[in-house]
C-alpha cells in the first residue's frame, strides 16, 4: 500500500461506553471491538460536542462546531461548501466509500444518495440518508427496506456488514487506498434484533440504574421531545419490566454489532490488508438507558456525551495506548489527518490530538464545549465538573436552567451544585471559559441561553 494506509471508519449510533468491555462493562462481552482497543489506542475521555446524531455526525466529518457546518439538529444537511474528511483524503489519492446512515441531508428516509449530494464519498450505492430500519432487500430493481426483523443476511448490520467486505475484497485489485466508513444504525431505537441475539441476554438479569427513580427531575429532563415525560414516564405501567426488557434487547445489537466487527476484521487479514488499514470505531452519541430515568439522549448528563473512541494503525500507534486528555467529535477529522501526516483544509475549528496517539505531549486545555442543537444550551465539561446552561425549549417552554455538576465527588450527577456558595469561584470560571470559547468562534448570541447572552454583554 506504500506509505499510505487504508482508513476504515466503523461509527454506531447511540452506543454509551458501559457497553464495551475494554471500557468496563460488564453485561455484554466484546472481543473484537476489544482486541482493536488492546492493539491500538483507546481514548478514555472523549465527547461529542452535541448528543443527537445530526450535528455530532456533521462536526465529527467536518471538524466544525454545528451552527458553522449547517447541521445543528437532526433532519438538517451540511452547508454544501463544507470539507469533509471525504474530500481531504480523496484530494490525497484515497477511494472513498461509504455505507449506511448519513443523516446530513435532510429530512429524507431512507434517502439513497448520489455521488452529487455524499460530500465526497464516490462509493455511495448503500448510503442512505436516515432510518433505523432491522431488514434490507436488494432487488435487481432497487432496495427496499422495513422495520420487520431479518436474518443473517438481511438484518440491517449483517447487510452492512457484507458491503463492507465486499468493498474490501475489490480494493485488493486497486493501486489506491482506500477510506471507507461504515455507519451501523444499531444499537438505536428501535431496540430489537434478529435472532439468537434476541435471547441472548435475560431481562431479568439487566440492572436497573441507581437514578432510575429519580424525581424531581430539572424541567429540561423531564419535559420535551427527550424528556422523562415523553419517552419513560414515571407512572408507566410495568416500567422497571419493560425497562429491563428493551435493555436486554439493546445488548442483543451490541453483541451483533461486535460479531459484524469481527468478521470485517477477519476479511481484512484474509486480505492481507489488516496492517495495512487505519481502523476507527467510535459512535455519534450514547444512551441514557434508564439513567435519571431517561432514555434516548439529547438533555445534558454525561452519559450521552461521553462515548468510545478507538484507533488502530500499527505503523504509528503502539498497542495498549490510552490518551486520557479531552478529545471531542469536532477534533476528530484534525487528529485523523495529523495521524496521517496530511495537511488539513484549513476550516477546521476544532484541534489536532494525534501527538498523544504517539507518545508525544503538547500543550493542551482539558476542555470539551457543549454547543446548541434544537435547544439553545452550551456547556463545558473538564476533569472535574460539567457547567451548562439551558435556554427556551421546546414549545416556547423557558427552562432557563443551569447545571453544575463535580465529576469526582458526584459521578452519578445527582445534586446540581450551581448555587452553592461554596463553588461559586468555580462556576463563574466555567462560565467565562464558555464565553471566551464563544466569542473566539463568533457563535451567533441568539443561539446561546438567554443567561450567557446578558453574561457575554456584560464582558462588552
Amino acid at each position: 500500500m506504500g506509505q499510505k494506509p487504508n482508513v476504515l471508519i466503523i461509527k454506531t449510533d447511540q452506543q454509551s461506553l458501559w457497553t464495551l468491555s475494554c471500557y468496563g462493562g460488564t453485561l455484554v462481552h466484546t472481543p473484537h471491538i476489544d482486541q482493536l482497543a488492546d492493539t491500538g489506542a483507546k481514548f478514555t475521555n472523549y465527547f461529542t460536542n452535541s448528543a443527537v446524531c445530526t450535528p455530532s455526525r456533521g462536526s465529527f466529518i467536518t471538524g466544525r462546531y454545528p451552527h458553522h457546518h449547517g447541521a445543528f439538529r437532526n433532519d438538517q444537511s451540511l452547508y454544501k461548501d463544507e470539507v469533509t474528511l471525504a474530500h481531504v483524503l480523496k484530494q490525497n489519492g484515497y477511494q472513498t466509500g461509504y455505507a449506511g446512515k448519513w443523516h446530513l441531508h435532510g429530512n429524507d428516509s431512507p434517502g439513497w444518495m448520489s455521488q452529487e449530494n455524499a460530500m465526497g464519498f464516490d462509493d455511495c450505492k448503500y448510503m442512505f440518508n436516515s432510518g433505523h430500519f432491522k431488514e434490507v432487500v436488494e432487488h435487481e430493481a432497487g432496495i427496499e427496506v422495513s422495520y420487520e426483523i431479518g436474518d443473517e443476511e438481511t438484518y440491517m448490520t449483517d447487510w452492512l456488514t457484507q458491503k463492507a467486505l465486499d468493498y474490501f475484497a475489490k480494493q485488493t485489485k486497486q493501486h489506491q487506498p482506500f477510506f471507507y466508513m461504515l455507519s451501523i444504525p444499531d444499537p438505536h431505537q428501535p431496540f430489537n434484533v434478529r435472532p439468537p441475539y434476541d435471547t441472548m441476554y435475560d431481562p431479568q438479569d439487566m440492572p436497573i440504574p441507581s437514578t432510575f427513580d429519580e424525581n424531581p427531575l430539572p424541567d429540561w429532563a423531564e419535559y420535551g421531545t427527550w424528556g422523562r415525560e415523553a419517552t419513560f414516564p414515571l407512572d408507566l405501567e410495568d416500567r422497571e419490566e419493560r425497562f429491563r426488557s428493551l435493555k436486554a434487547q439493546y445488548c442483543g445489537q451490541v453483541k451483533c454489532i461486535d460479531d459484524a466487527v469481527g468478521r470485517m476484521v477477519h476479511s481484512l487479514k484474509e486480505l492481507n490488508l489488516y496492517d495495512d488499514t487505519l481502523i476507527v470505531f467510535t459512535t455519534d452519541h450514547g444512551e441514557y438507558m434508564g439513567e435519571h430515568g431517561l432514555m434516548y439522549k439529547n438533555n445534558l448528563y454525561e452519559a450521552a456525551y461521553h462515548i468510545p473512541l478507538i484507533i488502530r494503525w500499527p505503523e504509528k500507534v503502539k498497542e495498549g495506548t490510552v490518551v486520557d486528555r479531552f478529545v471531542a467529535t469536532v477534533d476528530f477529522q484534525q487528529t485523523l489527518l495529523g495521524l496521517l501526516n496530511l495537511k488539513p483544509s484549513g476550516r477546521e475549528q476544532g484541534r489536532d490530538a494525534s501527538p498523544f496517539l504517539q507518545n508525544e505531549n503538547i500543550p493542551w486545555e482539558d476542555e470539551v464545549f457543549i454547543h446548541p442543537s434544537d435547544v439553545p444550551r452550551t456547556g463545558i465539561f473538564t476533569p472535574s465538573h460539567e457547567l451548562a446552561y439551558v435556554g427556551t425549549g421546546w414549545e416556547g417552554q423557558e427552562f432557563a436552567d443551569h447545571i453544575l455538576f463535580d465529576r469526582m465527588k458526584d459521578p452519578m450527577q445527582m445534586r446540581n451544585i450551581f448555587d452553592d456558595p461554596e463553588e461559586r469561584d468555580v462556576q463563574k470560571h466555567l462560565t467565562a471559559r464558555i464565553i471566551r470559547h464563544h466569542q473566539a468562534l463568533g457563535s451567533n448570541p441568539e443561539i446561546l441561553p438567554k443567561s450567557i447572552r446578558q453574561k457575554m454583554g456584560d464582558e462588552q
